[in-house]
């Protein structure tokens, strides 16, 4: 990792850079639910300042081996406005991990939830749904990313950044696949 990459890291990861040993695991029928018990304490919490929260990454693929850790994607007003969400996330038991510019990152204090926070309207929401609905109809990517998924757990990692980093190039590939399809799928008024 370069100089540059390292001190990113330690200017926006909240308690500095953690050793991870990632273990991905097969598709587990229980994790929908996980989530939805999340869900629920995320809008216990947020009330009406919840503007959509879905279930994302490969926890949220049916079939699809992951390291057994519920991504959320949490959309708000305004992600500069901490004020509005950060504190009644922290007491509702949630774990601020993550400030980047556009990006807020919380997490369980058993490290098996991540929950991303942006505001209405950012690319990453789309992108986010994008792979996550493709990954649910394309058998030969969700085998790809297992794949590749499970060869990276085999490495060892001074932080899981280190091993999502090491994911990019076939997240994008996949991606590209996942947004032509999406326009082509698209009903006219969505173009």
């Amino acid at each position: 990792m370069d100089d540059d990459r390292n001190a990113y890291l330690d200017a926006v990861l909240i308690g500095g850079r953690e050793p991870a040993s990632i273990v991905v695991v097969d598709y587990d029928d229980a994790w929908p639910a996980r989530f939805e018990a999340l869900a629920d304490r995320v809008r216990r919490a947020l009330g009406p300042r919840v503007r959509r929260l879905e279930h994302i990454g490969s926890t949220s693929v049916p079939g699809l081996a992951a390291k057994p850790l519920i991504d959320m994607l949490l959309v708000v007003d305004d992600v500069q406005d901490e004020a509005a969400f950060v504190p009644p996330l922290e007491a509702a038991g949630f774990e601020l991990r993550v400030r980047e510019p556009d990006h807020r990152m919380f997490r369980t204090p058993q490290r098996d939830m991540h929950l991303h926070v942006y505001a209405t309207g950012r690319a990453e929401e789309r992108d986010y749904l994008d792979l996550r609905d493709w990954l649910r109809v394309s058998s030969d990517d969700r085998l790809l990313y297992a794949t590749v998924k499970r060869h990276l757990a085999q490495q060892q990692w001074n932080d899981m950044n280190d091993y999502a980093d090491a994911k990019t190039d076939v997240v994008l590939d996949i991606l590209t696949r996942a947004r032509t399809w999406r326009a082509a799928s698209a009903r006219p008024d969505e173009a």
